[in-house]
């Protein structure tokens, strides 16, 4: 290995390797590059493994490690030779070292790997988390395989291989097991990835949900009265209130109360202690942190504000609390949370700062914002909607709704989840871990802002430059429920609570006036669903009996997968019979109903009745037909998409994105670390490894050079302007079609050149180019963009000024799937004209899906692609063309990935 100077080292660490992950067992460690200075660690960690640890390792006794050996093992240049260890909190507060995974490359491409784990730390997941984190830092340097030399009796590390999902081959020669293994990602090792994380955080999520003792750390005598005080005294006296099982400590704390064991410092409290409600100084609250590792606090609950919200200095405070809880195994919620609130059969276990709580129930609610917790909550206890569980995450610092959604996915006590979300921290995880749960269960999402672009203060979250329909496409593919404000989010939460999911979208409508049904009617159809003449209007004046009667002829119905009823007399109130009659058909068929019954809102007795497996199923009542309808449209449509084909992944022939990735390393070489505009041989390169063609483009500088290249790719030609203003605008003269003679293509180059002469792009580029006749059909252009927030964005949309003056233009966020590329084809407003609009020829779909799809396939396998415009790409009745290509690129800064925790 060439000598690399520690100043060089020092240079090169990559810090974006650093990581805070969730280990199997729920609890947190901390992922970094080894650096020099972790020699003394490195020694401890290397003394304190048993006999047998170290002869797996080293394939011989050594009771520690030479002064040469520890120099050669701490000198890592992060390229050839990589080390990532995993850390954790000493009882001193320093960093000890638990796991350490090193690679040293052999060839290009193949490196040599072992790894070594702490003897109390082995059964934690801790390979199978380097593994992952060392094959990602590894594919980033280039290198493809991974090859070990093994004991036959280390079979967990085999196994470690083995599990993460790669096609391992072994043999076994001269006592030595030989291990080789490909590390770019396979659906399957992703999908064990995602799984391993899936379990890990909603353990996590669980140990704190589910604790039974909890301390309550206030800011002490000193701060009597202050904001963080009140804080502290409110959440013990809740957790007093509620849960009488839950054991409850309390240090710091005002006006204690009966019940609590009070301690006059954190050092005397007994342990262990299961979660930690903290509301202390800003400047205090690491040391705090750092005394609750010793009591086994799986999760910190912090109320208190003052960090990334500050600016800098406050960021760099979050960033050293996280970095001390994640050492220490722990979560934190916060800061500037409302709190926790899990109901049991005791009670509630009320760590929150809600003084009252709400009924209990199945509904699983989550918030970022403290101040929007309490008028959402307040809104929950007026519906009387009950809570399974309900957590304020504040300012989002570490545990978010992924976490959440994690723990609901396998929650046997919930059956709908609702999230109200100021900020998404990584939006690709987001869409895979929500795409998840809403397999299972309804998710309905309100954001803070429609576009996602605005970050509330205290939100550590990377910038966007991605239009706002970006986090449509987001919501959209993962399959969640996207209302406008925590007003429907409530809506359409009380369905999926009380009701069952909505077989379709065929309403039927029973009313108390022909004038109503007609009002009803228009907005059920503006929600989405179908009335197909199924309305009924109760008889003015009629019986009990013959109430009774419509109402169960209209439930009798076929044709009918839904009910709206609106019961609003001039005079008076609804015959109390008549609802009740409502309610039993209702729960009796199954049929998903919703009513907008006058004085009657929210869950009621009087539309409550048992179903025929005996469950009580409760009608939810609004205040207005319209918010009815728009909640039971939300329904029904999600019941429509849950139903459907989501598509498989997107496995085409002759995509070869390491090659792709070996090209663009070689072409970063000369960026310098900035942003390099390809020059067309080299995007045609990279686009052919995708199987992508481009029909080829001379650049010319007058009609003699044109001429020359007409006749050697043959007539007829199209000749194009480079010029910007000019480029691909047919209609303002900058592209001539179907030149067929000299004369003619001599006469179009002096009519260009006279037309781009003041509109000169790039002054190295010749002013025209020639390029042979594509087939006749309709021009798309497909584009792709890396965003620091959304990671790869490809957009489609047919050509021309209407589509970019309108917006026109469809939007998805890798991985796609085939049908998530059919739709991304169809959704733009012109898109009709690729199949046959008004008696033209429908043309070749499938060979332009086959293109977009193999776009998304690239970008989201090739981060360095910054951005890629195919433009235009011609669809013709068989067969399409693309017909100019542009592209640049830069160095790697995706932030997502199933293997870590965002770190911003």
């Amino acid at each position: 290995m060439a000598d690399v100077s520690d100043d060089a080292r020092q240079a090169a660490y990559p810090a974006a390797w650093e990581a805070d992950v969730v280990l199997q067992d729920g609890t947190t460690t901390h992922v970094r590059p080894l650096r020099p200075s972790d020699a003394d660690a490195l020694q401890a960690f290397h003394v304190g493994q048993s006999e047998r640890s170290t002869y797996l390792r080293f394939f011989a006794p050594l009771e520690r490690l030479s002064d040469r050996d520890l120099t050669r093992l701490v000198t890592v240049d992060h390229d050839t030779r990589v080390a990532l260890i995993a850390v954790a909190a000493g009882l001193d507060g320093s960093e000890q070292i638990i796991g350490v995974a090193r690679y040293d490359r052999l060839e290009d491409d193949e490196a040599e790997v072992a790894f070594n784990i702490a003897d109390a730390h082995q059964g934690r997941g801790l390979g199978s988390v380097l593994l992952e984190h060392l094959a990602a830092a590894a594919r980033e340097r280039g290198v493809r395989r991974f090859v070990a030399e093994v004991l036959p009796q280390n079979g967990r590390m085999i196994s470690v291989f083995k599990d993460a999902g790669y096609a391992v081959r072994q043999r076994t020669e001269d006592g030595i097991v030989a291990v080789g293994f490909d590390i770019d990602p396979t659906d399957r090792s992703l999908a064990v990835m995602a799984d391993r994380e899936h379990r890990a955080e909603a353990r996590s999520v669980r140990a704190f949900l589910e604790a039974r003792s909890v301390l309550v750390v206030g800011p002490g005598a000193d701060a009597a009265g202050s904001p963080r005080a009140r804080a502290a005294a409110t959440a013990l006296a809740n957790l007093r209130a509620g849960d009488e099982t839950v054991a409850l400590h309390a240090v710091g704390v005002e006006d204690v109360g009966p019940g609590v064991h009070e301690y006059d410092a954190l050092e005397l409290v007994a342990g262990p202690v299961e979660l930690a409600v903290v509301a202390v100084d800003p400047t205090d609250a690491v040391e705090v942190v750092r005394a609750l590792a010793r009591l086994g606090v799986r999760a910190v609950v912090l109320l208190s504000a003052g960090y990334a919200e500050l600016g800098p200095e406050g960021l760099d405070r979050q960033r050293s609390l996280l970095r001390v809880a994640h050492a220490a195994g722990m979560r934190v919620v916060g800061p500037a949370s409302y709190g926790v609130l899990v109901a049991s059969g005791d009670g509630w276990l009320n760590a929150s700062l809600a003084e009252t709580p709400p009924a209990t129930g199945r509904v699983g609610l989550f918030c970022q914002s403290a101040p929007m917790a309490v008028s959402l909550l307040a809104a929950v206890r007026r519906r009387g909607l009950g809570l399974a569980e309900f957590v304020s995450s504040g300012h989002r610092a570490d545990v978010s709704g992924n976490d959440l959604m994690q723990f609901w996915a396998d929650d046997d006590g919930t059956d709908v989840v609702g999230l109200y979300l100021e900020s998404i921290g990584n939006p690709r995880k987001f869409s895979r871990v929500a795409r998840r749960l809403s397999l299972a269960k309804p998710v309905v999402v309100v954001t803070s802002g429609r576009s996602g672009q605005v970050v509330p203060p205290g939100h550590a979250v990377r910038p966007t430059h991605a239009s706002p329909r970006a986090l449509d496409e987001v919501l959209r593919q993962a399959e969640v429920i996207r209302v406008d404000n925590t007003h429907q989010l409530l809506d359409v939460v009380e369905v999926f609570a009380h009701q069952p999911v909505p077989a379709g979208r065929r309403v039927a409508i029973l009313a108390s006036s022909a004038s109503i049904a007609a009002l009803v009617a228009e907005a059920a159809a503006a929600a989405g669903l179908v009335v197909p003449g199924a309305v009924t209007i109760l008889s003015e004046g009629g019986t009990p009996d013959e109430a009774r009667e419509q109402v169960d002829a209209l439930y009798a119905d076929p044709d009918t997968d839904v009910v709206l009823v609106v019961l609003v007399p001039t005079i008076g109130h609804p015959d109390p019979e008549l609802v009740r009659v409502v309610a039993r058909a209702a729960a009796r068929t199954g049929r998903t109903t919703v009513a907008c019954v006058h004085g009657l809102h929210g869950i009621t007795s009087e539309l409550t009745a048992d179903d025929d497996q005996g469950r009580p199923r409760t009608v939810p009542a609004y205040s207005a037909p319209e918010d009815a309808a728009l909640a039971l449209g939300h329904a029904a449509r999600y019941a429509v998409r849950r139903a459907r084909d989501r598509g498989r992944t997107l496995h085409l022939e002759g995509v070869d994105t390491q090659a792709a990735r070996r090209l663009v390393a070689d072409w970063l070489t000369e960026a310098d670390g900035g942003v390099l505009e390809l020059d067309a041989e080299r995007t045609a390169a990279m686009l052919a490894t995708a199987g992508i063609a481009v029909l080829p483009s001379f650049e010319v500088h007058d009609a003699d050079e044109a001429v020359e290249v007409a006749r050697r790719i043959g007539w007829p030609v199209a000749l194009k302007t480079t010029a910007p203003a000019l480029r691909h605008r047919a209609d303002l003269g900058g592209v001539r079609l179907d030149i067929d003679d000299e004369a003619a293509l001599r006469s179009d180059v002096a009519h260009v050149l006279s037309l781009a002469q003041s509109q000169r792009g790039d002054p190295g580029r010749a002013p025209l180019e020639v390029q042979a006749m594509g087939p006749r059909g309709s021009a798309c252009v497909v584009r792709t963009a890396e965003d620091p927030l959304f990671g790869p964005i490809v957009s489609f949309g047919l050509a021309g000024d209407a589509s970019d003056l309108l917006g026109d233009v469809s939007y998805g966020v890798p991985p796609l799937t085939d049908v998530d590329v059919a739709e991304l084809v169809r959704s733009p407003r012109a898109a009709p004209r690729l199949f046959g609009y008004r008696g033209l020829p429908a043309l070749d779909v499938a060979s332009l899906e086959d293109v977009v799809a193999r776009v998304a396939v690239l970008c989201d396998d090739l981060p360095e692609l910054r951005s890629l415009e195919l433009n235009p790409v011609v669809v013709a009745e068989s067969g399409v063309v693309v017909l100019g290509a542009r592209a640049s690129i830069a160095p790697a800064d995706r932030a997502d990935g199933t293997r870590r925790l965002q770190r911003v």
